[in-house]
């Protein structure tokens, strides 16, 4: 095994094609080829599905690409404690959230001190954020439960009941607040499972003997704000989540205390990354603020 034949592999991998990885490493698609012909001849394994244009990888494939993800990630650790400067003038940091508004304050003041760093921001339920941190796919976490175990770092950002929310011309916005059994008589618009927000709300209803019953289910925060702005029935959201919408009005829920914690996160084992490493102290400084 080879350095340049698992970097082929990893490259492949994750620009899903030998034209696009070679492009990317700035090499003949032959050579990458062949540096992958290597590596599953040498082990008698298939590391990739080829079918005419298309290329996905095979389960074996999958965790070698686990492993090398980490393997890359080190390297780039290792180029930035070891290069000559240790000014921090460029970069990408890749951030996935439940939602952005949680660290829009700590962007604020990033950007002001790094200008050049490049964040990226994607969207996701806490699943999703879960598997991006482990799979390397983001540096940076934002949900709204901390995950078990010690392999992550954390910073608590706020805390926030769940409340629901309707159009302000609807019948449902009539009280500003109800109980958590006439809210389950609504037309309830609820976000795909793997949703913190949902998970708690089910989780209260279970023990509390009463049916949830879920007339619309949308994949992300905005799809469901939509669907009730359009009339379609009521959301349920964090307080802290709702923002400022002149169609929607807040419904408190008088007799369920359910609330949502909104942390920051990271993998502890990549706390020497660079990124990562001068990120998190603005994410401190604003959950004390």
């Amino acid at each position: 095994m080879r350095y340049v034949q698992l970097r082929a592999f990893h490259y492949v991998a994750c620009h899903g094609g030998f034209s696009r990885a070679a492009e990317a490493l700035h090499l003949t698609q032959p050579a990458i080829s062949d540096q992958v012909r290597k590596l599953e001849t040498e082990y008698d394994v298939r590391l990739f599905n080829r079918h005419r244009k298309q290329v996905t990888v095979t389960p074996a494939g999958q965790e070698l690409l686990e492993l090398t993800r980490r393997m890359f990630a080190i390297e780039t650790q290792a180029h930035e404690l070891l290069s000559e400067t240790r000014a921090l003038k460029s970069g990408h940091l890749q951030i996935m959230a439940d939602s952005a508004h949680h660290i829009l304050h700590i962007l604020g003041s990033f950007r002001v001190s790094y200008p050049d760093i490049h964040v990226s921001i994607q969207v996701g339920n806490s699943e999703a954020v879960i598997d991006a941190l482990n799979t390397y796919d983001a540096d940076i976490g934002v949900l709204g439960e901390v995950p078990e175990g010690r392999g992550f770092e954390v910073v608590h950002l706020n805390s926030a009941p769940i409340i629901a929310f309707a159009p302000k011309d609807s019948i449902y916005a009539a009280k500003p607040s109800i109980s958590f059994r006439e809210l389950t008589k609504m037309p309830l618009v609820m976000r795909e499972k793997g949703s913190k927000t949902r998970a708690k709300l089910e989780e209260f209803a279970r023990a509390h003997n009463i049916d949830l019953p879920i007339r619309i289910e949308a994949e992300g925060r905005e799809a469901v704000r939509e669907i009730v702005a359009a009339g379609a029935g009521v959301g349920l959201v964090s307080e802290a989540e709702f923002g400022v919408d002149q169609r929607l009005c807040k419904i408190e829920i008088s007799d369920a205390n359910i609330t949502m914690d909104e942390a920051l996160i990271c993998l502890s084992e990549r706390l020497d990354s660079k990124l990562i490493r001068t990120f998190m102290p603005f994410a401190k400084a604003a959950a004390m603020v």
